[in-house]
């Protein structure tokens, strides 16, 4: 059963989606977790970014909410929750506006956040450069004439964006340095984040394919998007391994005391026939992925 929004307070708490937020932390706390294992951790930075992070997720979630319902992925067909536009209580034109409030506060947090981190203004153009895809990936995913979403493109993004530039970026701005061992922990929750994106897609399946929305489970059918997660789980523990073996931080395998709950994951959306039966299972992995990041800190930090 869909729950019935039915107020303004309501709707807009549900097009912020609060439960996608710890998942948007995950890469920001992994980065700077490396970056305390190499002695490069600033306090300031992962304040910063961990905002800019919100921000961006916020302004996604929004853009997702105002695209879905244009484009009529998010119509009456759709079986997972109401949106808040879809539900009538907040008009596209009240969306467009809180859209445009949070690219502006994301370029606000993100400016601040390159301008402490660096003194090398090649260095800051480029990381202006990328706050800005960033911006304009969090817009495009679903809104616009061409949402990329739609083409089944938002498995790559969220890979690039959650975990290579994430993870990488974050660590960068701590150190000003690469480490050639945090790409493992970069794989990792790039496809931690990815295995909830298809969840996601995986429960909205069948309105999507009536709505034209070629998502990755729309392409392959459920049963092989299923595998598909199946792989994007074991890719991230493994990526964790090499990571332990390569670096000899042993103490980061303590984020195997997570993957009860991702087996969770993956056996429930295996076993989940129903929409309404799938979706919870997006919440649990989001958390997941968040006790997964801290439980691989705590082992860089003992």
């Amino acid at each position: 059963m869909k729950k019935e929004i039915t107020t303004k307070k309501e709707a807009w708490l549900h097009a912020v989606r609060l439960r996608t937020l710890p998942l948007a932390l995950a890469s920001i706390l992994a980065g700077s977790f490396l970056a305390k294992w190499q002695d490069g951790f600033r306090w300031e930075i992962l304040l910063l970014a961990s905002l800019t992070t919100i921000f961006l997720q916020i302004l996604s979630n929004l853009s997702n909410d105002y695209g879905d319902t244009v484009h009529g992925a998010d119509s009456a067909d759709r079986q997972g929750p109401v949106r808040a536009v879809q539900s009538g209580i907040i008009t596209l034109a009240e969306m467009k506006r809180a859209m445009y409030l949070f690219g502006f506060l994301s370029l606000i947090s993100g400016l601040l956040l390159i301008f402490f981190a660096l003194e090398d203004w090649k260095l800051f153009l480029l990381f202006l450069g990328l706050g800005i895809a960033a911006i304009w990936a969090a817009i495009t995913y679903t809104s616009g004439s061409n949402p990329y979403g739609y083409a089944g493109l938002g498995d790559l993004s969220v890979f690039a964006f959650f975990g290579l530039t994430g993870v990488l970026g974050t660590y960068f701005l701590h150190t000003l340095s690469f480490e050639s061992l945090a790409v493992w922990i970069a794989i990792s929750l790039g496809c931690f984040s990815t295995a909830v994106l298809n969840i996601n897609n995986i429960r909205d399946i069948e309105s999507d394919e009536k709505a034209g929305k070629k998502s990755i489970p729309v392409r392959i059918g459920r049963e092989k998007a299923v595998q598909y997660n199946w792989v994007l789980l074991i890719i991230g523990y493994l990526s964790l391994v090499l990571f332990a073996l390569f670096s000899t931080q042993y103490f980061t395998l303590l984020a195997f005391l997570a993957s009860p709950l991702m087996l969770k994951v993956g056996f429930g959306v295996q076993k989940a026939k129903t929409s309404e039966r799938t979706d919870p299972f997006l919440k649990i992995m989001a958390i997941s992925t968040l006790l997964w990041t801290l439980l691989f800190g705590l082992g860089i930090i003992i």
